[in-house]
């Protein structure tokens, strides 16, 4: 591990450091802290006594299985109650078969906004019963971690520039009492600048939140932004040539459909790309209002419906579950959100500790074409995944609202669609890449 420039922030006591949330035990042990599990107590945080800006942090870890445990770095607090609850970026420490050791959860927060689904072989970068290596490097807005040497997650992110380091130790339930998680050698070097990142040619993707942003990373992976968080430039009405003169919004750097009578579009109606897409990786985020109903659409073709009702193409569907009636009708959930609208449905990503959807908050949308082969992820997780020239995708199609279009979900290229669908529903950092 580097030496110069960093200083310990281990002691011979626990001095520096401060207990926040839960009550499980920490003690210092022969140069290591080592907390223990306990029951009936939430997730207990061990946390420096000041904040930390721009630093790298190196530390090695080791963790008793199945215990989940993690360090935040930039880290907030908030009085819920009793207890001083932390919230904020952590450094996962997962021993369990998803593999997540090194990704980043936003604690009592956001939930995952770099799950190692992004990044597929830093799951095998953690050692089960052995010491691993940790290494964080939080430099302005762009974050990476680092497993044994592995690079892990790479982040792009604006919330928290400063906050504390804390040590996790999880609630648990009783057959997971006395479980331990240590820790040793843990150094950070502060006023870090981007001389001190280390090279990582093999660095995983890399997850921007920034809003309506480009990262130098992802212009040179070949993104661009479709929307520019401005103007309608580069948009326009699905039926009509240019940008429809009421029902949308840009306001703050979001897009805005405006609610109007929750039908199909009855008030500006859908707007389009000017450009037409093939092979693609399109990214954007999306905050439905509660009962909300939208989609973003691909491989649209806008000749075909100049009736009543949105233009005709695949869906990502957009809608609040929970509330709107949509949820259950179609075919076992093909039409809630992340789904392919009325076709096949998403899985659930809230046993993987996600979230399906936030209402009254942003949510991450991303749909990958290659060729035949489509993906639908949600807030970091893959919901659906077919190949739109399969005999399963043609009966499937046969079976849907779809049947009388000819060729549907086939066509060489189309453009983008953003839906309205009579409903509030906000959108921004809408990007792509061809691939």
């Amino acid at each position: 591990m580097a030496q110069e420039g960093f200083r310990d922030l281990i002691g011979k006591d626990l001095s520096g450091w401060e207990q926040y949330g839960g009550k499980a035990p920490y003690r210092v042990v022969d140069g290591k802290i080592v907390g223990t599990a306990v029951i009936n107590t939430p997730n207990s945080f061990l946390c420096t006594d000041r904040p930390f800006g721009d630093f790298v942090l190196e530390f090695e870890f080791y963790d008793e299985a199945p215990l989940n445990s993690g360090v935040m770095f930039r880290a907030q607090w908030r009085q819920e109650k009793d207890i001083r609850r932390v919230y904020g970026y952590q450094m996962e420490i997962d021993p369990s078969p998803r593999a997540y050791t090194g990704g980043i959860y936003d604690e009592a927060r956001r939930g995952w906004i770099y799950p190692l689904h992004y990044n597929l072989p830093a799951r095998a970068a953690y050692q089960h019963g052995s010491w691993n290596r940790a290494r964080i490097e939080a430099i302005g807005n762009e974050i990476r971690t680092f497993i044994n040497g592995i690079p892990a997650a790479h982040l792009v992110d604006n919330f928290d520039a400063s906050g504390m380091i804390c040590l996790q130790v999880h609630s648990i339930p009783e057959t997971l009492a006395g479980k331990q998680v240590q820790w040793k050698n843990m150094r950070i070097k502060e006023n870090a600048t981007e001389a001190d990142r280390i090279p990582a040619p093999g660095i995983g993707p890399q997850v921007n939140l920034v809003p309506n942003s480009l990262s130098e990373f992802e212009r040179r992976k070949g993104w661009r932004l479709l929307w520019d968080g401005k103007t309608t430039q580069g948009w326009r009405g699905a039926k009509l040539d240019a940008f429809p003169e009421s029902g949308w919004e840009i306001k703050e750097g979001e897009l805005h459909v405006l609610a109007s009578d929750g039908g199909e579009s009855t008030n500006g109606g859908d707007i389009i790309t000017k450009e037409h897409f093939s092979d693609f990786e399109l990214q954007f985020e999306f905050k439905p209002t509660e009962g909300a109903n939208s989609g973003v659409k691909y491989f649209v073709d806008p000749e075909l419906n100049k009736g009543a009702g949105s233009a005709i193409g695949l869906e990502f569907q957009i809608l609040d579950d929970k509330r709107h009636p949509d949820a259950k009708m179609g075919v076992a959930g093909n039409r809630t959100a992340g789904s392919l609208y009325d076709l096949i449905t998403a899985s659930p990503v809230e046993v993987q500790r996600g979230k399906d959807l936030y209402i009254n908050d942003w949510n991450r949308g991303r749909i990958v074409v290659r060729g035949g082969q489509v993906e639908h992820w949600l807030n970091g997780f893959k919901v659906v995944e077919y190949d739109r020239f399969s005999q399963m995708f043609t009966a499937l199609v046969n079976y849907s609202k779809y049947r009388d279009w000819p060729n549907f979900g086939r066509w060489k290229a189309g453009p983008i669609l953003l839906q309205d669908h009579g409903d509030a529903v906000a959108f921004r950092s809408i990007k792509i890449r061809e691939l």
